[in-house]
């Protein structure tokens, strides 16, 4: 199965009524952030099934003619055969394997070159964490941790709002592993982000940092930052906490 394959067979799957479903919840009218997004009414499990049948060996060389096509689940596809290849490339078996470094880099390079290409909220949260998010996490021939670094505060300072969502959800696989340090870098640098969809990704973040990784540490964020966050982010972060601290934070 090559690109043009799944493309005309996603293509033979679409249903008008789901579209419009879909258009209105990824909010695609004229103003908003989805705007202009196209959609062919598919469901995500028909798109992982779609991975699934093209398989590990679906060449990464066709995977840009997916990630640049004009429909929203063909797009979702490519990531998510990104996602396929990468993990299977990160096992603990093959985490300093030098071969296997050699095509998550190559993995890395192609998310980074296409990333304007997942240009809603869905795209970025199924495969970033996923893709960059574990590669924080492996070793990598193309710079050490300060060059990863430099790769993710590109990211948090592009003016794409979906680039900026990759610098913080990235965090939630550097977090399930133990490392606060990514979540919290960057929740302090989006903390005034003027879009409710950074807010609400910031908080999740916070919040899965302080049940992966420490509560005290979310709580000594907040002590720092609570007066100064915008009240979606804050009420994210703290969702787990029990009612009577929720509204000790939400009061200060």
């Amino acid at each position: 199965m090559n690109a043009q394959e799944i493309i005309k067979y996603m293509k033979s799957l679409q249903n008008e009524e789901q579209r419009q479903i879909l258009m209105g919840f990824f909010k695609t009218a004229p103003g908003e952030y989805g705007f202009g997004d196209e959609f062919l009414g598919l469901k995500v499990p028909q798109t992982r099934e779609v991975v699934k049948a093209a398989g590990q060996d679906f060449p990464l060389s066709e995977v840009p003619e997916l990630l640049m096509n004009q429909w929203h689940e063909v797009r979702l596809c490519g990531f998510l055969i990104l996602v396929a290849k990468f993990d299977k490339l990160a096992t603990k078996r093959l985490a300093n394997n030098t071969e296997a470094i050699t095509k998550r880099d190559e993995i890395v390079t192609m998310y980074l070159k296409y990333a304007e290409q997942a240009n809603n909220w869905d795209l970025v949260d199924l495969s970033v964490h996923k893709i960059i998010g574990n590669w924080l996490l492996l070793p990598t021939n193309l710079g050490d941790n300060n060059y990863k670094i430099e790769v993710l505060d590109e990211l948090a300072a592009s003016p794409c709002l979906w680039k900026q969502r990759m610098s913080i959800v990235c965090s939630w696989k550097t977090s399930q592993q133990g490392d606060p340090s990514w979540c919290l870098r960057y929740a302090e640098i989006h903390l005034h982000h003027p879009h409710d969809l950074m807010h609400k990704a910031v908080g999740w973040m916070l919040r899965e940092m302080g049940k992966r990784v420490s509560m005290d540490l979310l709580r000594e964020f907040l002590r720092q930052h609570a007066h100064e966050m915008p009240r979606t982010m804050l009420r994210y972060a703290i969702e787990k906490m029990s009612e009577q601290e929720r509204q000790e934070w939400l009061n200060k």
